[in-house]
């Protein structure tokens, strides 16, 4: 898959090294993108005033089905500049590259205050977006059609996705990755950036599979490691010390003081916090999940669950719907 980053005069360096970072990682993780970057052949500056030079003319570039397009932001100050001067925020060649790269069937996203390309382009009106909580205000006043939020980290509105402020485009990137990949390996890529990465503003705050890893102790690492890659499978507490090189007590010992949780009580966090988001966003049966998360009596499955979470999974399958 192309991700293809749209590099825009003044851009600021964390908004597109950021995103680049986390599809960069993935990429050696096994995950096959390739990294491309389109703007003015001759460089632009950063925000920054570092130069980025070498890059991909938009006038040959192409981003089409399967591909995704990426619009890191603009200094916001740049962007206030260039209001008062000639009230042209985004060259028109910008605009109607993502506009066609949207209508050939590319995913666009933006970082902070990339959202302005999205908006001049028309490819927020009637989607929910967001953009930096200083331009949230100016964003809808501009684009009175989007649905501008102000209390998310980042919104996916159909192939169309948006993030918060400068940061939360690591946030943006690693929803995209877990979407293309699966929540096991977008933590794997979290972990290798080391950041505890959140999933979005209006959900629960952590991925499951991201819960308790904000520790140090490599030989537990490598035990949530084996659980999270095969939820479906029995780990006994004596064939998980050996593979750590420790004895059944030291690894119950270590891994409660590195989570605060026993092996077990860790695989169980995993199975029905990966069975919730099933339950949301799977045409899965009850059953069917139970046996993706390792559970082969579905009345088990229910019962560990509700105690859980405190309803029963018909819950948060109402809810979806």
């Amino acid at each position: 898959m192309d991700v293809v980053f749209v590099t825009l005069p003044e851009v600021n360096l964390l908004d597109l090294s950021g995103p680049a970072q986390v599809f960069s990682a993935a990429s050696a993780l096994g995950a096959d993108y390739r990294l491309r970057w389109v703007g003015e052949p001759a460089g632009v500056v950063s925000a920054q005033g570092l130069r980025l030079a070498g890059l991909e003319p938009l006038s040959d570039a192409a981003a089409d089905e399967g591909a995704l397009v990426i619009v890191p932001g603009p200094d916001l100050a740049a962007v206030v500049r260039r209001a008062a001067g000639d009230g042209e925020l985004v060259a028109p060649e910008v605009l109607e590259w993502t506009r066609r790269a949207h209508a050939s069937g590319a995913r666009v996203a933006s970082v902070c205050t990339g959202a302005i390309v999205l908006g001049d382009a028309g490819l927020l009106d009637g989607r929910r977006c967001t953009t930096h909580w200083s331009a949230i205000g100016a964003m809808r006043e501009r684009y009175p059609a989007a649905h501008v939020l102000d209390d998310v980290l980042f919104v996916h509105d159909g192939p169309v996705s948006t993030s918060a402020g400068i940061a939360s485009g690591i946030d943006l990137a690693l929803s995209l990755v877990e979407a293309d990949h699966g929540p096991a390996f977008a933590a794997a890529v979290a972990r290798e950036l080391v950041v505890y990465a959140r999933r979005n503003g209006s959900s629960a705050p952590f991925s499951p599979f991201l819960a308790h890893r904000d520790h140090l102790d490599p030989v537990v690492h490598t035990v949530q490691d084996t659980l999270a890659a095969d939820l479906a499978g029995t780990h006994p507490l004596a064939e998980l010390a050996a593979h750590a090189h420790l004895s059944p007590r030291g690894l119950s010992r270590a891994f409660v003081a590195a989570t605060g949780l026993t092996p077990a009580q860790y695989q169980t966090a995993l199975r029905l916090g990966h069975a919730r988001t099933l339950l949301r966003g799977s045409a899965l049966t009850v059953e069917e999940i139970a046996r993706a998360c390792g559970y082969a009596d579905p009345r088990h499955f229910r019962r560990m669950f509700s105690a859980h979470e405190g309803v029963p999974p018909s819950a948060y399958r109402t809810s979806a719907a």
